[in-house]
């Protein structure tokens, strides 16, 4: 029989430790093992990966990605309730396992891999999804895909193409990068605490061998000069950079396009002609 079920179920592990989710730090656990076995089974192959999680909490999601003949699962933690439940599931995996008490916003993802690929799979607490993608972006090189469970409607915003209702600054700084998708709805009935929104496993898979850092930061800062202004025309939005009108129609963009009318192209040789 596989190690994990010699463990406590997820719902023993919260009574023994006493864990409830702090909205502070955006928990709402999963206690179904079949539902985390799906959402670890949508993410594809993961056998010999290296994998991240974010945010363990009771740990269900863990134990799913450990049935799986992974290379290595490293756990980061903010939360010192939930080390107790990791140390245990450890015991039985200590090669398999490790896990840091650390904050995912500040960590350094690329050294705790020396520098090889790994794959994330994570139910990222709802407050900080956002930054922590962006922050994964400018290093999507190093990552082979990502499997998130986010808000359905920040779900929408990263996987809208252009042309459709949700397409947003989120879209274009991740499908710049990366083949996006919808896996699947998930219903908020699954969790403890019952959030009040719906959610959404989304895969997000790298589609560059090296990025272009400073590609990225100067596409980063049109697109927002352009979406934080987005009622106005390109032209207006963009006004404060030199010569706006001559590079509009040396690219062929009408000044009267709003931000969601032009495409990631668009403005990808906007980027590659201004300079800050």
């Amino acid at each position: 029989m596989d190690k994990i079920y010699t463990l406590p179920t997820t719902s023993d592990f919260i009574k023994k430790y006493n864990l409830n989710a702090k909205k502070s730090l955006g928990q709402n656990f999963i206690l179904d093992q079949n539902y985390t076995d799906k959402i670890v089974k949508s993410a594809g192959d993961i056998t010999n990966k290296l994998i991240l999680e974010i945010g363990p909490g009771p740990a269900s999601l863990t134990r799913s990605i450990l049935k799986k003949n992974i290379d290595q699962l490293i756990c980061i933690e903010k939360d010192q309730r939930c080390l107790n439940i990791l140390q245990e599931i450890k015991q039985h995996y200590p090669e398999k396992l490790d896990y840091l008490n650390e904050d995912a916003l500040t960590i350094n993802e690329v050294a705790i891999f020396n520098n090889q690929k790994f794959t994330i799979i994570a139910n990222l607490p709802y407050n900080i999804a956002t930054l922590l993608i962006f922050k994964w972006l400018k290093i999507a090189d190093k990552i082979s895909s990502m499997t998130l469970m986010v808000q359905k409607e920040v779900a929408q915003r990263i996987t809208a193409k252009f042309g459709q209702k949700h397409y947003s600054r989120m879209s274009i700084m991740i499908n710049y990068l990366c083949d996006s998708k919808i896996n699947f709805i998930v219903n908020n009935s699954i969790f403890t605490p019952k959030p009040k929104v719906t959610s959404a496993i989304i895969n997000l898979t790298p589609k560059i061998s090296e990025i272009n850092l400073e590609e990225f930061n100067k596409l980063e800062k049109i697109v927002a000069m352009a979406f934080n202004t987005k009622r106005k025309t390109i032209k207006n939005s963009l006004k404060n950079i030199n010569n706006i009108c001559n590079i509009l129609d040396d690219l062929k963009i009408a000044h009267d396009l709003r931000a969601q009318d032009l495409t990631i192209e668009q403005y990808l040789k906007l980027a590659n002609i201004i300079n800050f």
